[in-house]
């Protein structure tokens, strides 16, 4: 009896050491991942056009290049100039939801969420080319954020059908929803 439990310990113990260098070489692979991503920050990235479908499936819009640097996309979107009582609108719409996750000054406190940070004050933290990296594409400043990517069609995972291969929102309310923020000081 003394043997199997001998060998019975050593077969627990070589599990646990098979255990522990894979969990090793995954904490290695998330460490190089968020290297990667940090790095990333540093260089240019530029997002390629890509035809988004409308609701008949025709290419109805073309998403425009962009370049992010230094974690921010200074140039508006397709040249647009946003329009801030619009972007309010926006951001308390059904469609952008902005409220499911943040708090938002001039709304009803009760009914909005609080996974994302307050809203207010985001003019006054970020520049326009942070908000507009932000609402682009949040996982490009934090790989893990929840928020949806707002002008990103491809690459979405679980998407509603009226949403699948389009933005969620086109440049123009991208741009109107900067603008608003912008004046959230």
């Amino acid at each position: 009896m003394g043997a199997c439990s001998q060998g019975l310990g050593r077969a627990r113990r070589v599990a646990m050491h098979r255990a522990a260098a894979g969990l090793s070489a995954l904490i290695g692979c998330v460490v190089a991942a968020a290297m990667t991503a940090q790095a990333s920050f540093a260089q240019v990235v530029v997002a390629q056009p890509r035809p988004a479908p409308s609701a008949s499936g025709a290419a109805a819009q073309v998403l425009a290049g962009l370049q992010v640097v230094a974690g921010a996309i200074d140039r508006p979107l397709a040249d647009l100039r946003g329009d801030a009582t619009r972007g309010r609108e926006v951001v308390f719409s059904r469609e952008s939801n902005c409220t499911l996750c943040h708090q938002v000054p001039g709304g009803n406190a009760r009914s909005m969420g609080n996974l994302g940070p307050p809203i207010d004050g985001a003019g006054a933290r970020l520049s326009e080319g942070q908000l507009r990296l932000r609402m682009v594409d949040s996982s490009l400043v934090v790989p893990e954020s929840i928020m949806p990517a707002y002008y990103r069609a491809e690459g979405r995972v679980r998407v509603a059908a009226a949403f699948a291969g389009r933005p969620v929102l086109d440049a123009q309310a991208i741009e109107d929803v900067v603008a608003y923020l912008g004046t959230l000081r």
